[in-house]
């Protein structure tokens, strides 16, 4: 499982969404981070209804935010 966190700092709940990618036994996870790795425009291409921090896709499918992420029962 390959895990992208498209995240920002200050955001408190990019760092729970790490938090808990960092936790997961069989996923690999990359963190992105907007002005080093996307600009806002490039993040709203990917995620056309995005308007929240992070973004997250697993396997290359877009998931939602750190809510959604916290909800899935993934070992």
């Amino acid at each position: 499982m390959n895990i992208e966190i498209y995240s920002k700092d200050g955001c408190p709940s990019c760092v729970v969404a790490e938090a808990k990618a960092s936790m997961l036994k069989r996923a690999s996870y990359k963190v992105y981070k907007l002005g080093v790795d996307f600009t806002r425009e490039e993040l709203l291409a990917k995620f056309p209804t995005a308007r929240t921090f992070p973004q997250i896709t697993i396997d290359g499918k877009s998931i939602g935010g750190a809510q959604e992420f916290l909800e899935m029962e993934i070992v």
